[in-house]
Order: C-alpha cells, then sequence, then structure tokens
C-alpha cells in the first residue's frame, strides 16, 4: 500500500499537469509568503509545555485536551478542511494508522477552522474513528503558532476559481487558517514532537508519529 508521502507526491504531480501557469503562480507565491514568515520558530518546541484546549467535536460536545492527556499521549493534527484534497489524504492515512495509534497507547483528535455543518458530508461518507474539533477563527492553531490568514489575492482565487469560499466554509466565517502540523504531546504535558510546513502539499506520514510514541514508551518504562 502506497504510503502518505507517496500519495502526496501523486497528487502533487497530477494538480502540477492541470492548473494554470497563472493560477499556479498565485498559489507559489502565497507559499513562498509563508515560508517567509519561518513557522517551524514559531510553533511550541520539544520539551515545552503544550497549549492546552478544550474544543467541540461534531457533534457539539466539549473536549479538553487535559482530559484526553490523563489517559496518556495525544497527537493532534491541524489541517485546513475537507475541501483540502491533500487534507484528506492525511485524514485518510491517519484513520488507517488509527489502531496503531491506540496499541502505542495514544488518541488522535483533529482539528480544523471548517464549521461543523459543512464538514458534516465529507465525514459522514468516510470512517473517521477520532474526534474532528472544530477551532473557530483558528485560535488554538493560533496558540500552536500555526495561525494566518488569507490574502485577498488569493481570497479572489479560491472563490472564483476553486469555489471555496473559506468565510462561509469556516466557523466564525474566517479567512484564517492552519500551517498544516502534527504534534505528539505526552502524558506529562509536553510536546514530544513537532511539524509543521507552510507548504500544504506536505505532511509527515503517520509512521513517523508512530516512532515518536514507541520512544515515548520506551522512555516511560524505563524510567
Amino acid at each position: 500500500m502506497p504510503t502518505l508521502t507517496q500519495r502526496l507526491s501523486t497528487l502533487r504531480e497530477l494538480y502540477a499537469g492541470k492548473i494554470k501557469p497563472e493560477i499556479a503562480e498565485k498559489l507559489e507565491r502565497h507559499l513562498a509568503e509563508l515560508r517567509s514568515r519561518n513557522y517551524t520558530e514559531c510553533i511550541p518546541k520539544v520539551g515545552t509545555p503544550a497549549p492546552s484546549f478544550s474544543l467541540k467535536n461534531q457533534q457539539g460536545v466539549e473536549v479538553s485536551s487535559a482530559r484526553l492527556l490523563q489517559d496518556g499521549p495525544l497527537v493532534v493534527s491541524f489541517f485546513r478542511g475537507t475541501w483540502c484534497p491533500y487534507c484528506n489524504l492525511e485524514l485518510a492515512a491517519l484513520a488507517s494508522a488509527y489502531d496503531a495509534f491506540r496499541a502505542a497507547g495514544a488518541k488522535v483528535v483533529l482539528i480544523t477552522p471548517q464549521s461543523a455543518e459543512s464538514a458534516r458530508g465529507y465525514l459522514a461518507q468516510h470512517d473517521v474513528p477520532f474526534p474532528v474539533l472544530v477551532d473557530p477563527d483558528a485560535q488554538v492553531a493560533e496558540a500552536f503558532g500555526l495561525a494566518y490568514t488569507f490574502p485577498e489575492y488569493l481570497k479572489e482565487l479560491y472563490v472564483n476559481v476553486f469555489s471555496n469560499d473559506l468565510e462561509s466554509l469556516n466557523a466564525g466565517g474566517t479567512w484564517r487558517l492552519p500551517i498544516p502540523g502534527r504534534f505528539v504531546i505526552g502524558a506529562d504535558g509536553l510536546i514530544a514532537d513537532a511539524q509543521a510546513d507552510p507548504d500544504y502539499r506536505f505532511r509527515p506520514d503517520p509512521e513517523d508519529t508512530l516512532a515518536v510514541l514507541d520512544r515515548l514508551r520506551v522512555t516511560s518504562t524505563t524510567v
């Protein structure tokens, strides 16, 4: 079975052959702007306390990181929304690896600014075994150093070319999104791993996250 990295590579190649040069130029311009902000310096560092959060899931039930961490490590993945094909590949890969995450003693949550209503159709058609939490105005993403706002030229492109009006899709009517990121938080509340990339077309494999959880388990049994 292809890895997430391989599937993402295939999708990038597919879109590279379809997107018009003038559209690709705007997308690349935006990625360059995001890279210039050096988000890797903004996210929580390994060994530092993870920001706590309490958000509602798709059913409107409050889910808190403090409660989840009482049972062991927590994997937190920030994604843009179900309208993003790259995010959906990552979501599917994490879902496929869910049993392995649970076997490693970890829980998994996904965090998105997308409203529960606009994501409901997609999630109803796909097997998502972990909570998808709604982050209005990307406030928790901000706490993790990931939040940014679409520039005007990109808003126009998404509405008129991609037919994605994020203001109507996101909770609170916002054009704010997270840089895709994945964090492993130890049961002690400290960041054990932090991965984020301004280029939404790249994501770490679940196997990379599982390796971190294995190291945590070994450390906890030897202390």
